[in-house]
């Protein structure tokens, strides 16, 4: 391989954020990172636990320069925590709160954590207006229904997190937050004008701009009036021209993972990365599904694209100075919190909601009314089992759930029915309806979004199901 080509194949894998299984670095991974690739993605299956991490991320160091990144927005969105659960709150309860203070105090919790275990790019904050309430994708992980409060609290996650060295990643631009197609699955449209999207869904993206952000993630999603059929991710139109144009954002363009079938399906893997590259982005995150025979045919095809004239070679060029000027920015200097931040339950406490008069608790049953995890969110514990070691729970199904038998069960006690999302769900409702009306003393602990409620019967809203929410909730139904 001459001179130029090696030089050209450097430049291609530079763009590329991968993923592997298992909590060590595979040896292709290293031997990649020695020869450019720009970073890698981290999932809950590699992590163990935050000393694991480190010595990962202290490996992946000392191989090159990886910009290493993961999903960590706090509240149902963890990955540090993800075989337990956040200790701190997603988006959809600090909204509730709405102190931006907080939210920036929260976050910068969360930096310090990703800062000790290695981590310099935080895939948050999500600035999504979430206006659809049915939305399977983003839900409890916007801060809420209004642009303005969305943007005021999206700047606060973005100082929190940057304050100690840790890049925000603002997503998903343009927005993701009015749709009811998941983006893992198929190509979501926000079919609105441009007026509405610029006062609504750009809002956030603006703000956080304005306030330094150090990168943006793509959306796999359609906004006919910028994008035309193709998502935005894909659309030169979208991210040079209303990003980088109009918005002015001169930092580093991040994909949302390229595996997702919105991609996949439309594109394929490889045609994908080529496209975005042209577009605009100047980091492809490939997902958790590519494996290393996917990445060189990742690498090779870019590499073609430019030697044919489909990309050009100053693209590659203008990605690789923009993510050398964000590696710059992490080695600047940093001031570690002196002590762990207990910021997460406190944020917790202050966004759980109470309707009505909970029964004192007597030998409790507690029914958990399970909710399909979404891609994003997967397998992460949620419920109120751990702090309720008196009760006795049961997890349903709720298509399959028998009413009467739980009722039985639960004669002569206190009955606690928890569900998640159930406005989504109408076998949750109507399991959660039959209980509540043979039983109005019921308590129903929603942690989800507390779009649906039963007539009757007292009722708490968390605003999300990590763990921080859970123990709030379960503090509040003891002490009412």
């Amino acid at each position: 391989m001459s001179q130029s080509d090696r030089g050209l194949r450097r430049l291609a894998a530079g763009t590329l954020l991968v993923a592997f299984q298992g909590t060590e670095a595979p040896d292709w991974v290293l031997r990649e990172l020695e020869h450019g690739l720009g970073g890698v993605t981290l999932f809950g299956f590699n992590v163990a636990d935050h000393g694991q991490v480190r010595e990962l991320t202290t490996a992946l160091r000392g191989a090159g320069e990886p910009v290493i990144s993961l999903d960590e927005e706090g509240g149902d969105v963890t990955r540090l925590a993800y075989h337990v659960g956040s200790p701190y709150p997603g988006n959809a309860a600090l909204g509730a709160v709405d102190d931006p203070g907080l939210t920036r105090s929260v976050y910068r919790a969360i930096a310090a954590e990703l800062a000790s275990c290695g981590i310099n790019l935080d895939m948050a904050p999500s600035a999504d207006v979430n206006t659809e309430a049915d939305n399977p994708v983003i839900g409890t992980r916007s801060f809420g229904a209004d642009a303005a409060l969305v943007a005021r609290h999206t700047v606060a996650a973005v100082e929190g997190l940057q304050s100690l060295r840790v890049a925000a990643c603002v997503k998903h631009f343009p927005g993701h937050g009015a749709t009811r197609v998941d983006s893992h699955l198929a190509i979501p449209v926000v079919d609105v004008g441009l007026d509405v999207l610029r006062e609504r869904e750009l809002a956030p993206f603006r703000a956080a701009v304005t306030a330094g952000a150090k990168s943006v993630m793509t959306a796999h999603v359609a906004v006919p009036a910028v994008t035309g059929d193709s998502p935005a991710t894909l659309s030169g139109a979208a991210l040079t021209g209303l990003l980088r144009g109009e918005l002015g954002f001169d930092g580093v363009v991040v994909t949302d993972a390229l595996d997702m079938h919105a991609i996949t399906r439309s594109v394929g893997l490889a045609g994908g990365a080529v496209l975005t590259l042209a577009a605009g982005a100047d980091l492809l995150c490939l997902g958790p599904l590519p494996v290393y025979d996917d990445v060189q045919a990742i690498i090779a095809e870019i590499v073609s694209a430019v030697r044919e004239g489909r990309l050009a070679g100053e693209r590659l060029e203008e990605a690789a100075a923009r993510v050398a000027a964000l590696r710059e920015w992490f080695g600047g200097d940093r001031e570690m919190p002196a002590e762990r931040n207990v910021v997460g339950l406190h944020a917790a406490r202050r966004a759980v909601r109470l309707s009505g008069v909970p029964e004192p608790l007597v030998e409790p049953l507690v029914v958990e009314v399970d909710t399909p995890p979404t891609i994003a969110v997967g397998d992460v514990p949620w419920g109120v089992g751990p702090w309720l070691p008196e009760a006795e729970v049961v997890r349903v199904e709720p298509s399959a759930a028998d009413a009467s038998a739980l009722l039985a069960k639960a004669a002569g006690r206190s009955l606690v029915v928890v569900v998640k999302d159930a406005h989504r769900h109408p076998a949750s409702r109507d399991l959660v309806s039959a209980l509540v009306t043979a039983r109005p003393d019921t308590t129903v602990i929603e942690m989800g979004l507390p779009v649906w409620r039963p007539d009757s019967a007292a009722y708490i809203a968390t605003y999300g199901a990590a763990r921080a929410n859970a123990q709030a909730a379960v503090e509040l139904l003891q002490t009412a």
